[in-house]
């Protein structure tokens, strides 16, 4: 979340910069929410020094063996007022930080003005999409005719929008994830994690997934219920969301850093508001997997931290051969945490259009606050932590871009050759 002492100094800087995003910041309930807490917090203290004046004067009363009782019922009148202007200040505190925390970050100065996807900016392009000699089919195409692709059976099995991969099919889905967390374990030197995929309240709380976006979240619940003891937990939609708190309520040493963390695993999200984009084939499932990237930086060296983990999730597309381009996400498109972000979208033959494969942010010390995540400088000061995340890149559209890409005219898909050491040395499928 932003930091409140920026909503007290200059709230009207906080609107203007919201209103690029397109949204819309109630600056007149803060203030009046800001001047009831200020006004509260004062009589508090007023009534918490009124007692204290109070009490010393009953202790000398009583030492001089002095009746007190009067004193002691201002004593006990200023104690129950202090009371309820507690419980008055707790609830105007809640509804400050209610109030906050569905505020999005403040977007870097680098960010283009644009109100939806169509306006985010190409920073570079790599790689030339292949020219072919036959029409080339999708990968839904490519996949049922081989019997590598099922979504009737995953109907079956759990409902629309999921997937049984066979066969082949499967294991080139096995070998990306194993290519990609290689590459960035032995070569980009990021520390393989295995973590949860059920998480809780707190943790989605923590890099903003909660209470904002609680709608695209799949929820479960655990506990005894005869004894009503449920408790409610949440499906990742992201590695981003368990690699991110592993710093959660810590002070990490500055010699620490940067920490460079990864992790292959199945996320989830209802996709709640995009019932009616990409519902067919892999592009857009409910369960899908990826390589996550996050990095958890120094406040001064976050940005050479974002420019270098963009160029690791580019090397996976590079090593690939998949032509792809660099997208700089306009203000009306970025996501609600992120200060700035990078997408890679992947050369999909099919479409004829390139489609997001990967988003790079920096959110700077948003989810750090949420999180209470900070680290201890050299001269012993404490300070809140940048944090960044990033897919290193999402296994099933690395998987449909490989097949639309290294398709045959036989219907056959080459396999590029990075990829041959996972595959058991197939070259085709």
């Amino acid at each position: 979340m932003l930091n409140p002492k920026l909503l007290r100094e200059d709230i009207n800087y906080v609107a203007d910069k919201q209103s690029l995003r397109g949204f819309v910041l109630d600056v007149e309930l803060y203030q009046k929410l800001e001047t009831q807490r200020k006004q509260l917090q004062q009589q508090v203290e007023n009534l918490q020094a009124t007692r204290n004046s109070l009490a010393k004067q009953i202790g000398e009363y009583k030492k001089n063996k002095q009746n007190a009782d009067e004193i002691i019922a201002q004593a006990s009148e200023v104690s129950t007022q202090t009371t309820v202007k507690k419980e008055l200040l707790s609830e105007v505190q809640q509804q400050l930080q209610s109030f906050l925390e569905r505020i999005p970050n403040i977007l870097d100065d680098k960010v283009p003005q644009g109100t939806s996807e169509e306006e985010n900016i190409v920073h570079r392009t790599w790689g030339e999409p292949a020219e072919f000699t036959f029409q080339p089919l999708d990968h839904i195409d490519l996949c049922e005719k081989k019997g590598w692709l099922d979504f009737d059976v995953a109907s079956q099995l759990a409902a629309a929008r999921f997937s049984v991969l066979k066969g082949d099919l499967a294991l080139l889905h096995r070998a990306l994830a194993q290519f990609m967390l290689n590459l960035h374990t032995q070569e980009h030197h990021y520390q393989e994690v295995n973590t949860p995929v059920i998480v809780n309240n707190e943790t989605l709380y923590g890099t903003g997934q909660l209470p904002k976006f609680e709608e695209d979240l799949f929820a479960v619940q655990s506990g005894d219920k005869e004894a009503q003891s449920e408790r409610l937990f949440y499906l990742i939609p992201t590695a981003e969301v368990t690699l991110t708190n592993l710093v959660a309520k810590s002070i990490v040493s500055v010699k620490d850093l940067p920490m460079r963390l990864t992790a292959h695993t199945c996320c989830f999200r209802s996709e709640a508001g995009n019932s009616g984009r990409d519902i067919k084939g892999l592009i857009r499932q409910h369960q899908f997997e990826k390589v996550e990237l996050v990095q958890i930086a120094h406040p001064d060296h976050s940005w050479q931290a974002l420019e270098e983990m963009t160029e690791h999730a580019e090397k996976v597309l590079q090593l690939l051969g998949l032509p792809y381009r660099r997208m700089v996400l306009c203000s009306g498109d970025i996501g609600f945490c992120s200060s700035f972000t990078y997408d890679l979208e992947v050369w999909l033959p099919s479409q004829e259009k390139y489609r997001e494969i990967s988003s790079i942010s920096n959110c700077l010390d948003f989810q750090a606050r949420r999180m209470m995540a900070r680290c201890r400088n050299e001269d012993g000061e404490i300070e809140f932590l940048h944090t960044l995340n990033g897919s290193g890149v999402a296994v099933g559209r690395a998987m449909l871009a490989v097949i639309e890409n290294y398709q045959q005219a036989d219907g056959s898909i080459l396999i590029p050759e990075v990829l041959r050491p996972y595959m058991h040395g197939k070259t085709s499928i």
